[in-house]
């Protein structure tokens, strides 16, 4: 069964349609929004392998031509160069500011190639086909496009808002276990962001999704997608409320530029620790109780995935360059650090006032943790 989430931005509004199948019906799909039967695809070489012939067979059933670029897999595929190749590939196939540049894969390619699709012919219409967990729940809704520089992740973009979302269920199931699990580090974040009861179903279900389960996996991206397309439409720029979804990603930024955006940290890890580091500094300041902060741990252990800084691999740097990682990081605001902080599960919010020793305390302590284990 299908279902539709829409996303109301009055003329750039569109649909994510969440379900099994909706690769093998994807010509179908965007068939609708076409106005000349082709397609630019551009994917990752992990990506390619598993879904890419199934999506040009299915366009093809419905008399639409496609083009196909394979990028490698991985973080690094987010820089310069690939944006540079992706776009003049693009120019070099004519493709014109009413065609559809399909995005196959997860959320590095459908960030790269949303913002190559922002800046081409100054905006040309993109569909996002995500095949991670991740992207599906988070990066595919909502316009956010972009790049990584040395400076910091996704310092360079656009807002671009694609034409159609096509979240398929099935495609869940070829995930290594450690990229489900990341992506699930952004399915906890809607629960403790503002969805207490969605918390409490993840706690019980949570283990089934990581099972396999297709019901309670398509029912964690419909809800997540509900709350994502509810706070875009209320602040599609990030001026305010939007700035709720990066509830945990402050510290993770940071902890993605320490290690080098490599494998040791993948994004949605990054996403669970920050999480956790910002119920802990959330209770030292005393917003929340020092429950909280336990049972958020709690459960992202027991879904087995890393849970404190003493899980990454490697060195790390002292609490105060972490700190100064921080400071690029693009909530700042006035030079001063925007921090997503909680006064219980499910009741998140948004602040500047937030000293800078508190947080320096709760690093320093992780780190000491950290050496300690």
């Amino acid at each position: 069964m299908t279902e539709t989430v829409s996303v109301a931005l009055g003329a750039r509004s569109y649909d994510v349609r969440i379900g099994p199948g909706l690769i093998g019906r994807a010509g179908a799909e965007i068939a609708p929004i076409l106005a000349r039967p082709r397609v630019a695809i551009v994917t990752d070489r992990h990506v390619g392998e598993s879904h890419l012939a199934a999506l040009q067979a299915a366009l093809q059933a419905e008399g639409i031509t496609s083009e196909a670029l394979t990028l490698p897999a991985g973080e690094a595929t987010k820089s310069w160069a690939h944006l540079q190749e992706v776009t003049e590939w693009l120019l070099a196939l004519r493709i014109e500011r009413r065609d559809v540049v399909v995005a196959l894969g997860g959320g590095v390619i459908g960030d790269l190639v949303g913002f190559a699709a922002s800046i081409l012919r100054r905006g040309v219409r993109f569909v996002q086909i995500p095949t991670s967990l991740l992207a599906q729940v988070d990066s595919s809704v909502g316009g956010k496009t972009g790049i990584n520089s040395p400076h910091g992740k996704n310092l360079v973009g656009a807002f671009h808002q694609p034409s159609l979302v096509l979240a398929d269920i099935d495609a869940l199931s070829t995930l290594a276990p450690r990229d489900f699990l990341a992506g699930y580090g952004e399915v906890v974040k809607y629960g403790l962001l503002g969805d207490a009861a969605f918390f409490d179903w993840l706690e019980a279900h949570g283990p089934d999704m990581a099972a396999g389960d297709l019901e309670a996996r398509a029912y964690a991206v419909r809800r997540s997608v509900e709350m994502k397309a509810e706070i875009v439409a209320r602040d599609e720029t990030e001026q305010g409320d939007r700035a709720l979804l990066n509830l945990g990603h402050t510290f993770c930024h940071a902890l993605e530029a320490a290690t080098g955006y490599s494998d040791r940290l993948l994004h949605g890890e990054g996403v669970a620790i920050g999480c956790g580091l910002a119920f802990e500094l959330s209770s030292r300041l005393g917003l929340c109780s020092q429950e909280e902060p336990s049972r958020v741990r709690a459960h992202i252990s027991a879904m087995g995935m890393k849970t404190d800084l003493a899980d990454i691999p490697g060195d790390l740097p002292d609490g105060q360059a972490l700190l100064k990682l921080m400071g690029q990081d693009k909530k700042v605001v006035d030079g001063r650090l925007r921090f997503i902080l909680a006064r219980r599960i499910g009741e998140a919010f948004v602040t500047s006032d937030v000293p800078g020793e508190a947080v320096l305390a709760v690093l320093e302590d992780a780190l000491s943790a950290r050496r300690a284990s």
